[in-house]
């Protein structure tokens, strides 16, 4: 990654930040995104005859980063509080008389600085569908895998009827899926062109106002509206929002990788290399550093996404503060995202998996994780209720006295009468995975249902730098 002078230091996304977010929102890709905006403008007005295509070819020639002095964009920037100022009059200077006058011709700087960001909100999705869909095909191929991978279900912790593996998977698959449904379902909220002027009214732009808007916002793959967002901030809010909600998405994945590596259970484990993950004063450790990155960033994006609903109280016609506040946490949600989604995918594609240790745990507390299969045999004949209680008897013996389930229920049902009621053979773990299979199953047929984005938005030019 490359930054331009100082930048702040973040060690969670200097290791794992992922580089594509990271260009969409740096410097560089932010003034981009506000001479795309610009260049757009003239060219729309050319269209609809406000300026001529001579002055809207000169405006979209000088419009390019390496006409500006970023230092000098800055310097301004900070006397001013905002940027488009000092960006239109570097680009003015470089034009001759006539087409100078025309840049940035009846525009506000919100509706020049919403539309590069709309730009880079657009860019940010479509690389996130893209890695998502590079998580969910790798994810789909686990579930296959180990669709009839038999495991212990478990609940608070504990391990509660038997499942499998790819049935477990199959739940987090589920939820990459509907990610990707939300990201698509999102982009005509989010990547729409902002257009209407000082005061929201458009009145500067002339009676051809809707008009120029709608080619502005063709010219640049964006959406169009004939209402102001200048203090609407939902559509940004929901970025935001997809942004962290992938992000926990990656963190149940990665909560549940740190669980099951943990040296008493040993069912699965990140992918191992020479050092990954190593210890600096214990050389026995492997621990899972994608997985805990993955939580970190989740932590992170949770706190950060609050404070856009504070974003969203923006009064009358332009806010007074509350805009600012999208600077800093709008990027930062992406990259997190980005990054894991990132961490995420190295997860899932080197997984380890000891399906043998899964069946052996089956046989921790004495195999009691087939309590409810035992009762649901026996309550067909017995009742719900009393088949509960004798269950739940030997189960609690079966622990006291250390023994196994299925040795000490005969005991107990014999004890009551009810010994000629229980299945023989005993119940297995294989006799009681209900839709485990069909789950799996299911799962990978709704990814592969789902399709990439196919977004229109304008590609950013080549960065002078």
């Amino acid at each position: 990654m490359t930054y331009r002078g100082r930048s702040q230091f973040s060690l969670l996304t200097h290791l794992a930040g992922d580089e594509e977010q990271v260009e969409v929102f740096s410097e560089l890709g932010a003034v981009e995104s506000w001479l795309a905006a610009e260049r757009a403008l003239a060219r729309a007005q050319a269209e609809h005859g406000v300026i001529s295509e001579a002055d809207a070819d000169a405006v979209a020639r000088a419009a390019v980063v390496g006409t500006l002095d970023l230092d000098a964009l800055w310097a301004t920037a900070r006397t001013v509080g905002y940027p488009i100022l000092g960006l239109v009059r570097q680009i003015s200077a470089a034009l001759p008389d006539g087409p100078d006058g025309r840049v940035h011709y009846g525009a506000t700087t919100q509706d020049v600085m919403d539309t590069g960001l709309a730009l880079q909100m657009a860019r940010s999705v479509a690389a996130l569908d893209r890695r998502l869909g590079q998580v969910g095909d790798a994810l789909a191929s686990r579930v296959v895998e180990h669709a009839r991978t038999v495991m212990a279900a478990r609940t608070h912790a504990q391990q509660a009827v038997p499942t499998t593996f790819g049935a477990t998977l199959g739940t987090l698959l589920a939820q990459f899926t509907r990610q990707r449904a939300r990201l698509a379902q999102a982009v005509p909220r989010i990547a729409v062109v902002s257009l209407f002027g000082a005061g929201g009214t458009a009145a500067a732009l002339g009676p051809r106002s809707a008009a120029i808007r709608a080619s502005m916002a063709r010219e640049l793959g964006l959406a169009h509206t004939d209402v102001p967002w200048h203090v609407d901030r939902d559509g940004v809010a929901e970025f935001g929002w997809l942004c962290t909600t992938i992000t926990a998405t990656c963190a149940r994945l990665a909560r549940n990788v740190v669980d099951l590596s943990r040296t008493e259970i040993g069912e699965v484990f990140e992918p191992f290399e020479s050092h990954r993950g190593a210890s600096s004063t214990m050389p026995q450790k492997v621990n899972p550093i994608s997985s805990e990155i993955v939580i970190g960033l989740t932590g992170a994006a949770g706190a950060l996404v609050s404070s856009l609903a504070r974003a969203q109280e923006a009064g009358h016609e332009r806010s007074a503060g509350e805009w600012q506040t999208e600077w800093q946490v709008v990027p930062q949600l992406a990259v997190l995202a980005g990054s894991a989604l990132t961490e995420t995918l190295t997860v899932v594609r080197g997984m380890r998996v000891d399906a043998d240790r899964m069946r052996a745990n089956l046989e921790q507390d004495g195999g009691s994780v087939m309590a409810e299969a035992w009762m649901i045999s026996l309550a067909a004949v017995m009742g719900r209720e009393h088949a509960h209680d004798l269950v739940y008897e030997a189960s609690a013996r079966a622990r006291r006295a250390n023994r196994a389930l299925a040795d000490v229920l005969p005991e107990v049902a014999d004890e009551r009468g009810r010994r000629d009621l229980l299945p023989d053979p005993p119940l297995t773990a294989d006799d009681y995975l209900g839709e485990a299979v069909r789950i799996a199953d299911a799962a990978v047929s709704g990814w592969s249902a789902t399709t990439a984005l196919d977004l229109a938005v304008a590609p950013p030019a080549e960065l002078a730098r």
